[in-house]
């Protein structure tokens, strides 16, 4: 009976280290990390938002206004969200030096995104077909594609 005690104890007191040693871990992440991962939390969210709207752009027939206009709104509201998330050079992540060393240019691509964003939600708003969205959908495309050319690592 002993024996029994003493094995469930030792293996409650090694289950409450364990615990305790990830909940620490966890609770310890960095700022680093903490950065990057709002910055890539956010560009994917964008980039799923992007595929509902660029679905309808690629079939007309399937365009739906209330979505198109929820989608590129959420765009409009969430594109000043990771900006800040890189100032901390430590947390590169997938950004280029460029992004600090250019910081002008990264600023400009970024206020461009912001814009043209804008600008989209606004064609939404009253959009009755894919007519009246193409057009500012492509600048925002554009936007991502050039901000990545520059300021976004190359995958291997």
């Amino acid at each position: 009976m002993t024996q029994v005690y003493t094995n469930k104890l030792l293996k409650s007191v090694i289950s409450i280290t364990l615990m305790t040693a990830a909940l620490g871990l966890t609770a310890c992440s960095s700022p680093t990390d903490t950065d990057v991962k709002t910055r890539q939390d956010s560009m994917k969210s964008w980039g799923d938002a992007m595929g509902v709207m660029g679905d309808m752009v690629k079939a007309p027939d399937t365009f739906d206004a209330a979505v198109f206009k929820e989608q590129a709104a959420f765009l409009a509201e969430d594109s000043s969200t990771p900006w800040s998330h890189f100032e901390n050079q430590d947390a590169a992540g997938n950004a280029t030096e460029a992004v600090w060393s250019n910081a002008d240019g990264f600023s400009a691509e970024s206020d461009n995104f912001q814009k043209v964003t804008a600008e989209l939600s606004a064609a939404a708003q009253t959009a009755t077909s894919v007519d009246d969205v193409a057009p500012a959908f492509g600048e925002v495309g554009a936007s991502c594609k050039s901000c990545h050319t520059e300021f976004r690592a190359k995958a291997n």
